[in-house]
């Protein structure tokens, strides 16, 4: 039995023994029939009166309970509907008053869980408004008002962190171009005129607003300032070129250069302005030194006459180059001509470099080959004469290639231009093929000379019977000069054809060939033996070669006229 039980008949217990003790009490005083049963009746509705209120009581509890777990059930449903999770399930077998209290904790769980969330988001909206107000970028997008779910707020605090990286990036994109602009308004002696400007130099850095419309503007006017100042480096650049050709041909003193020499350096606005200022008084002085000016500025003209290889002709089409009027006007013309010539040498600078290359190629081959002919050059011991031959073997390798070179970039230069590339006032190939004509021509008649040279010694010979020797040269032990045989072969056989019963003396063997003669010289018996023509000993191979490159040149046939026909 439960306790509730034997409390509830223990409690009928007590009443029936009141009632019994009450009824005694009654007959005791004797207190009639009728008005016990009044009392009686009193007893009972007190009871019943009692009983009913405490009934109505728990009644009521009762239906507060019911309306209290109804009430949280609804509460529950929609905090998890709001914090986007499942439902609570209830739990099988309890009484209403333990089903009322889970709820109700449930429902207090959920209302803390709620406001915990609504703190975080209020946190994170400051954070996101004061970024967009430093970033001028929109808002997350998320109701202040409603209540975010877990991912939600993980994603607004990445959004955060991205942002506040952004920020980062942005301002230290702002600070270095900050000091690049801060260094070219120094260097230009700027100063911030617009409230842009003076919002960048002048304002607290934390106070811009890093928008990226802002950071465009800033490279707009970072770019703008670069520009200007480029705009000064040229322009000091020009005024300083100007200056020191001004200097050069007023011939100014070089203390006084050294005193501008603070201008000629710095590119800024007040430099620019000492610049300008030195151009126009020097330019009041040119007018005044009109006949020394323009004569200078004729050395520089015919200096690069000089360098771009101009014909006599091309030269004397400059008439004011010769007159003697010297106004401003012709000064003028000087200028412009002075000019002219610049940028000519500057548009064809590579093949006028490579002409100029040719040519002390070419005055360097031709002294080489001088020297080859000069007999002294055996008498040097240093060396010089092996280094000079392998120099003009060099020579003559290197011409080809490069006369080769500079007509490919010569046609290029034709074909892109549209007309023919002049060196003093002829073709270049043309040119050089006139060279080596020259070359052949001079190689020719020097043999022409040292033939009539040998003939008219051969004659001596014959008519007084004597030798004149050659001075004598170096040899390699036991061998014969090929050069020295070829001649000697060439000039017995020419004499054997002209005078067959005549004595000679060789002049390179220095032995005599007896004739019929009854007197022959007395130098004859102190002579070694004779040599026949036709014992010469034959040439080295590698000097050979030389020597075929020698006939080559002297019938005509360089490399260039090769190259140039296979072309």
């Amino acid at each position: 039995m439960r306790k509730s039980e034997v409390l509830a008949a223990e409690s009928v217990a007590c009443l029936n023994k009141a009632l019994c003790h009450l009824k005694d009490i009654w007959e005791e005083i004797g207190i009639p029939e009728d008005q016990r049963l009044q009392r009686t009746n009193v007893v009972k509705n007190h009871i019943k009166n009692l009983l009913d209120m405490m009934i109505q009581e728990e009644e009521s509890l009762r239906k507060r309970l019911i309306v209290s777990i109804q009430t949280c059930k609804t509460e529950m449903e929609k905090l998890c509907l709001e914090l986007q999770l499942s439902v609570f399930e209830d739990e099988a077998g309890v009484s209403m008053l333990q089903q009322e209290k889970n709820i109700r904790t449930q429902v207090e769980a959920l209302m803390k869980e709620k406001a915990q969330r609504m703190q975080q988001l209020k946190a994170l909206l400051e954070q996101d408004q004061d970024l967009c107000d430093i970033l001028c970028s929109m808002p997350y997008g998320i109701a202040p008002d409603s209540v975010p779910s877990l991912e939600t707020l993980d994603n607004f605090r990445q959004h955060i962190a991205n942002q506040n990286e952004e920020k980062a990036m942005r301002y230290a994109e702002f600070m270095d171009l900050k000091k690049q602009i801060i260094l070219y308004m120094e260097e230009l002696d700027h100063v911030p005129e617009t409230s842009f400007e003076k919002d960048v130099v002048c304002e607290d850095e934390d106070s811009f607003c890093l928008s990226r419309d802002n950071i465009t503007s800033l490279k707009l006017l970072l770019c703008q300032l670069e520009e200007r100042k480029a705009e000064n480096e040229v322009m000091c650049e020009n005024h300083r070129e100007k200056i020191q050709q001004l200097w050069n041909r007023l011939q100014v003193p070089q203390e006084e250069r050294e005193a501008f020499n603070e201008h000629m350096v710095t590119s800024k606005k007040r430099n620019l302005e000492a610049l300008q200022a030195e151009v126009k008084r020097l330019e009041e002085l040119k007018l005044q030194n009109l006949r020394n000016v323009t004569d200078a500025i004729r050395s520089e003209i015919a200096v690069f006459w000089e360098k771009c290889f101009l014909s006599t002709n091309q030269r004397e089409a400059f008439t004011p180059y010769f007159s003697e009027d010297f106004t401003e006007e012709l000064l003028s013309l000087h200028d412009a001509e002075i000019q002219r010539l610049k940028q000519h040498y500057e548009d064809h600078k590579e093949l006028f470099e490579g002409v100029h290359r040719w040519e002390e190629s070419w005055r360097l081959f031709l002294e080489l080959e001088k020297k080859a002919t000069d007999p002294t050059r055996f008498t040097n011991r240093g060396g010089n004469l092996l280094k000079e031959e392998k120099q003009r073997s060099e020579l003559l390798k290197s011409l080809p290639k490069t006369e080769k070179k500079l007509k490919a970039q010569i046609d290029m230069w034709e074909s892109e231009q549209g007309r023919e590339f002049q060196v003093n006032g002829q073709k270049f190939l043309q040119y050089v093929e006139e060279q080596w004509e020259l070359h052949r021509i001079e190689k020719e008649k020097e043999k022409l000379e040292r033939h009539i040279k040998k003939s008219k010694q051969t004659e001596e010979d014959m008519l007084y019977g004597t030798a004149v020797r050659t001075p004598t040269k170096r040899r390699f032990l036991g061998t014969t000069t090929p050069n020295k045989s070829r001649k000697m072969c060439n000039a017995t056989s020419s004499m054997s054809s002209g005078t067959s019963n005549s004595t000679m003396r060789s002049v390179y063997g220095g032995t005599v060939c007896r004739s019929p003669v009854p007197r022959p010289p007395l130098s004859a018996n102190k002579t070694p033996a004779a040599r026949t023509p036709g014992g010469c000993k034959p040439p080295h191979p590698r000097v050979q070669g030389c020597n075929k490159e020698n006939e080559a040149q002297l019938k005509g046939r360089t490399p260039l006229s090769e190259g140039l026909g296979q072309h």
